[in-house]
């Protein structure tokens, strides 16, 4: 028994029963299934009149999801690759920024509890909050041990 391939609507639904995509991730997701030009953007417009597709609520899956454990900079270049707006995004970075210290505080009081003895451990923790996104600024100033509050 044979089974019909599933639409284009069918396997941006589907997609978007797993996590919020933006429109711009099912364009490059699903473009291979298209077999006529134009019918992906059909049924990606009724999607998104349906609100099936909404810009904002990748962006606030996006930081619920990955602003504690990431810096700005990081989420900034997620949100990029995912296609969203650019004054979107600049909104959702500067909110962030407001929080920057107290994640990374955070972020490395899990890893390593206590501050670095040596230089060469002083690098390693500031590598490791460099690679998630956190401003230099606030690295070096969690690596000083300042608190969140300060």
């Amino acid at each position: 028994m044979a089974f019909a391939a599933p639409s284009l609507k069918g396997r941006a639904l589907r997609l978007l029963g797993q996590r919020e995509h933006s429109r711009a991730e099912l364009e490059r997701k699903l473009t291979q299934y298209e077999e006529e030009p134009g019918t992906l953007a059909r049924a990606l417009d009724e999607l998104a009149a349906k609100d099936f597709i909404s810009e904002a609520r990748v962006v606030e899956s996006v930081l619920h999801q990955r602003a504690p454990r990431l810096g700005a900079m990081r989420v900034r270049q997620e949100l990029v690759q995912k296609g969203i707006a650019p004054e979107a995004i600049a909104q959702a970075v500067a909110a962030l920024q407001a929080t920057e210290l107290e994640r990374a505080h955070e972020v490395w009081r899990r890893r390593f509890a206590a501050p670095a003895q040596d230089a060469s451990g002083r690098a390693k923790q500031a590598r490791f909050l460099l690679a998630r996104g956190f401003a230099g600024s606030v690295v070096a100033k969690v690596l000083r041990g300042a608190e969140p509050d300060e």
